[in-house]
């Protein structure tokens, strides 16, 4: 399976709660690669891809937090103009619905990095690798 788990956490918005997510990770080892940040009044929603999710997960439940994990998939997308052009327009050309997607560039892989969440992985997965888009796995997620 190319499926990533996303760690999603439901935090309150105020200061020093983003420091105790980090720290709590940190004290277990679980670097994170990629997050994004939503706020919503009063409350946030963090999205995290971490390269152990399951210890992340584990962690973060126990330490109190609200989590869920998640399954997207880690397109590589070409890092010029059009890059995401290509992919989201295989995706709609599909009739697959983007939910959310965040994105990053890796500076050591000299790459561009697409999260996706979509409707539905499987034929998502199929689309972009029928249209040659690379999908990662967990293991290129964790050297990343």
């Amino acid at each position: 399976m190319a499926e990533i788990k996303q760690i999603s956490l439901f935090v309150e918005n105020r200061p020093g709660r983003m420091a105790k997510v980090s720290k709590t990770l940190s004290d277990a080892g679980v670097n994170i690669r990629a997050m994004t940040i939503a706020e919503a009044g009063d409350f946030g929603v963090i999205r995290m891809v971490v390269d152990n999710p399951d210890e992340g997960y584990k962690v973060l439940h126990d330490s109190g937090f609200t989590v869920s994990a998640t399954d997207v998939l880690v397109a590589e997308m070409k890092d010029i103009p059009g890059g995401l052009y290509e992919i989201v327009d295989t995706l709609g050309a599909n009739k697959i619905n983007v939910d959310y997607a965040y994105a990053f560039v890796t500076a050591k892989a000299e790459r561009a990095m697409l999260i996706l969440r979509v409707d539905d992985l499987s034929r998502a997965k199929q689309a972009l690798s029928a249209k040659g888009v690379k999908i990662a796995t967990k293991d290129e997620i964790q050297e990343i």
